[in-house]
C-alpha cells in the first residue's frame, strides 16, 4: 500500500469504488455498445462483412496490445497521468468514430479507441491495491466486479436504443461524452495513488526484465489463468446469444433480456457475497467455493442438454449460476495476481489483462462460432473453459498464500 492512502482520498471509500469502476467498464462498454448497430454501420458506409468484422478485431488487437504497456507507464510515470492521457485519446479516438465517412476510418479510429481504453481497466486495478488492505482491496475489487459483469449485458441495450432513435453515429457520441465525463471527474479527484519510491525505471532493459520476470513465473501465469480463462465459460453464452436464444432456445428478441438479467443478476450477487466474506474467511476457501459451484453447475448443464432438449425453462439458469461463483472467486484471484509483483502491481495488471483479453479474442473469434449452433457443444465448450481454471488453481494453490 501507499503510505499516504489514508490522507489520499478524503471522501467515502465507496466512491472510490465507483470511479475505479467506471474506468474498468470503458473497454467492455466500448466493445458492446456498437454491436447492435453493424447491420446499419455496414449499409450506410458501403462497407463488406469481412470489413466490419475488422472494426471489432481491430478494438480487440490495440486493446489487448497496449494491455501489455498500460501497467508499465502506470508504473513508471504514475497512475493518474496514464488514466487521463488514455481517457483523453480514447475520447478522440470516439469522436473520430462518430465524424467516419469511411470503413476504413472507422477500422483506424476503433483500434485507437481499444489502444486508449485499456488504461482504465489495467491501472484502476493496480490504484485499488495501492490504496486498500487485503481484506478492504477484495471488497472494492467485487465492487467493480459488479460494474464489470453488468456492462456487457447493458452495453447493447443502450447500443441499441441509440442507433434506432438517433442512429448509429449517436452511439459514438455517447462514448464521447462518457470519455469527457471520466476525463474531467478523475482530473479533479483522481489522487496520485502510486508511493514515488515505488516508481520503476522505463528504460527498455529494466522493462523487458520486468516482463520476463513475471512471465515466466508458473505462479503468476497459472493464476493469471485461474481468472481470466472461466469468465470465458460465460462470456461464450454472451457472445453466441442471438443463435443460443433465438435458434436453439426459439426466444422472440423482446425476450432475450430474460437471459441478461440472469446472467447479470448471478455476478452481482456473486461480487456482493465476495466483498461480505472479505477478511471472514480464508481466500483460499473463497476460491474453492467458486471454483466448485463452477464445476457442479457445468456438469448439471452438461448433462441436461444431453438429456432433455434445450428449453428456457431451465437452460438460462445453469449460466446464471456459473456467473454467480465466478464472480465469487475472481475479485480475490485479482488481488493474489497482483501480490506477486507488489512492486509492479500495474505490470502485473497489464499482464493479467492481456491473458484475459487474448482468451476473450480466441473465444469471440474462433471457439464461439464453431459451437453457438449446438447446445451440448456450447455446455461442453464453457466446462472445458471452466476446467482450464480449476487446473491452473489446483497447481498454484499450494504455491501461494
Amino acid at each position: 500500500m501507499n503510505p499516504q492512502a489514508s490522507s489520499l482520498w478524503r471522501g467515502p471509500r465507496w466512491t472510490l469504488a465507483v470511479l475505479l469502476a467506471c474506468l474498468g467498464t470503458v473497454g467492455p462498454f466500448s466493445i458492446d455498445t456498437y454491436l447492435p448497430a453493424f447491420s446499419g454501420i455496414q449499409a450506410s458506409l458501403g462497407a463488406t462483412p469481412a470489413a466490419m468484422q475488422q472494426t471489432l478485431s481491430a478494438f480487440l488487437f490495440g486493446f489487448a496490445l497496449m494491455n501489455l504497456f498500460h501497467g508499465a507507464l502506470a508504473d513508471s510515470f504514475g497512475r493518474r497521468p496514464v488514466v487521463l492521457c488514455g481517457m483523453g485519446v480514447f475520447t478522440l479516438a470516439s469522436l473520430g468514430c462518430a465524424l467516419s465517412q469511411s470503413v476504413g476510418w472507422l477500422v483506424f479510429f476503433r483500434a485507437l479507441q481499444g489502444i486508449s481504453c485499456g488504461a482504465g481497466v489495467v491501472v484502476s486495478r493496480a490504484i485499488i491495491r495501492d490504496m486498500f488492505p487485503p481484506a478492504e482491496a477484495q471488497r472494492v475489487m467485487s465492487q467493480v466486479t459488479i460494474y464489470f459483469g453488468v456492462a456487457p449485458a447493458v452495453a447493447p441495450m443502450v447500443g441499441g436504443l441509440l442507433f434506432v432513435h438517433l442512429g448509429w453515429h449517436a452511439i459514438f457520441w455517447f462514448l464521447v461524452l462518457v470519455g469527457t465525463a471520466l476525463w474531467l471527474i478523475n482530473w479533479r479527484l483522481l489522487p496520485e495513488t502510486l508511493d514515488p519510491a515505488q516508481r520503476q525505471s522505463f528504460h527498455p532493459r529494466h522493462l523487458m526484465a520486468g516482463y520476463l520476470q513475471l512471465g515466466a513465473s508458473p505462479r503468476f501465469m497459472a493464476l493469471a489463468l485461474a481468472s481470466g480463462i472461466p469468465f470465458n465459460g460465460m462470456f461464450l453464452y454472451v457472445l453466441s446469444a442471438p443463435v443460443f436464444l433465438g435458434e436453439l432456445l426459439h426466444l422472440a428478441p423482446t425476450q432475450f433480456f430474460w437471459f441478461f438479467c440472469i446472467t447479470i443478476g448471478g455476478i452481482m450477487c456473486g461480487a456482493w457475497l465476495s466483498g461480505r466474506l472479505a477478511g471472514r474467511i480464508k481466500p483460499q476457501h473463497q476460491i474453492r467455493h467458486g471454483f466448485l459451484i463452477m464445476l457442479v453447475v457445468s456438469v448439471v448443464n452438461v448433462a441436461l442438454n444431453l438429456l432433455l432438449p434445450p428449453h428456457p425453462a431451465w437452460a438460462l439458469l445453469p449460466i446464471g449460476v456459473f456467473a454467480f461463483g465466478w464472480a465469487l472467486m475472481v475479485p480475490v484471484v485479482t488481488l493474489l495476481v497482483l501480490d506477486q509483483a507488489p512492486d509492479r502491481r500495474g505490470m502485473a495488471s497489464s499482464l493479467q489483462a492481456c491473458v484475459g483479453s487474448l482468451a476473450n479474442g480466441l473465444v469471440a473469434g474462433l471457439v464461439a462460432p464453431l459451437v453457438m449452433h449446438s447446445a451440448i457443444g456450447l455446455a461442453l465448450t464453457s466446462m472445458g473453459m471452466m476446467l482450464i481454471g480449476v487446473v491452473a488453481w489446483v497447481w498454484v494453490k499450494p504455491r501461494v498464500t
